[in-house]
């Protein structure tokens, strides 16, 4: 029996997709810029991390000062501030229609109210996002792309599910596993193990989509980069990555073509953190 339950894929046109992703990417640094600007920093900027929250459903940024949480409702694409994201609140803004200068206003106005300094909302980010009207001052909109959220919505509770069970594995196993987050850099879910001998670390990721796979996929990354033409065969929905970066990555193509997605899925993590973790 899961903990978690599978949420139904329903494919959507790829650059429509493309589209959603990358307005809910922009706006979950509002949530990282948050966090950056009032949670004691982390050597790992792990304090920038934010984690799945079902009830929104979408993400919600690491504890604020005076007992406040901001989340995104990636289905609305709406922000909320409150002390239960899940629950109904005055203190939220839909970003539709609206810029990045507005909602910094917004957000500044609402923490000032919390005696926090609004201006520490204007630091730049420390890392480039990908490119978008949106970073050239327009406006963020949900206009013909209400399927394509509640899709990401989807894949990021599934991916919420399969890699937490896949941690509580390795975790049941001896090995220290954090809990899986979302790194607001590249929008990806990750937990990353550390292993001996140092530096040596498996990642168990699930990204959205980005400049080599301009669709969802889950990958178990390895650091250093093992040479993968030496490393056993991959389950059918799988293959090695080695531009770049070195991971088996199953992308959204081939585990909706599966008999059973969720199955499929797990199972490809599983092997594939087996044969990562294993390795000499």
């Amino acid at each position: 029996m899961h903990a978690w339950q599978w949420q139904k894929l329903k494919g959507i046109d790829r650059l429509i997709l493309r589209e959603a992703r990358l307005q809910a990417h922009y706006a979950v640094q509002w949530l990282a810029r948050a966090a950056r600007a009032y949670v004691a920093p982390r050597p790992d900027d792990g304090h920038t991390s934010l984690g799945w929250d079902d009830k929104l459903p979408g993400f919600v940024a690491q504890p604020l000062p005076r007992g406040r949480v901001l989340g995104l409702s990636m289905a609305t694409l709406a922000l909320h501030l409150s002390d239960d994201p899940g629950k109904a609140s005055a203190r939220s803004i839909r970003l539709g229609g609206h810029r990045d200068a507005d909602i910094c206003a917004w957000l500044g106005e609402e923490f000032a109210a919390c005696s926090l300094d609004a201006r520490a909302l204007d630091a730049p980010l420390p890392y480039q996002l990908p490119d978008h009207p949106l970073g050239h001052g327009a406006a963020y909109t949900m206009a013909g792309l209400g399927e394509a959220m509640a899709e990401l919505v989807a894949w990021y509770a599934n991916a919420n599910g399969i890699l937490g069970e896949a941690r509580r594995r390795i975790v049941a196993r001896g090995i220290a596993a954090p809990p899986v987050r979302c790194w607001p850099h590249h929008f990806d879910l990750d937990s990353l193990i550390a292993l001996a001998p140092a530096p040596r670390t498996v990642g168990l990721g699930f990204s959205p989509g980005d400049e080599y796979y301009e669709q969802p996929y889950f990958y178990v990354s390895a650091h250093p980069p093992p040479d993968v033409t030496t490393l056993p065969a991959l389950p059918s929905v799988g293959h090695w990555h080695a531009h770049q970066f070195a991971a088996a990555v199953a992308i959204a193509d081939r585990l909706m073509a599966a008999a059973d997605p969720p199955a499929a899925t797990q199972a490809f993590v599983q092997a594939a953190a087996d044969i990562l973790i294993g390795r000499s």
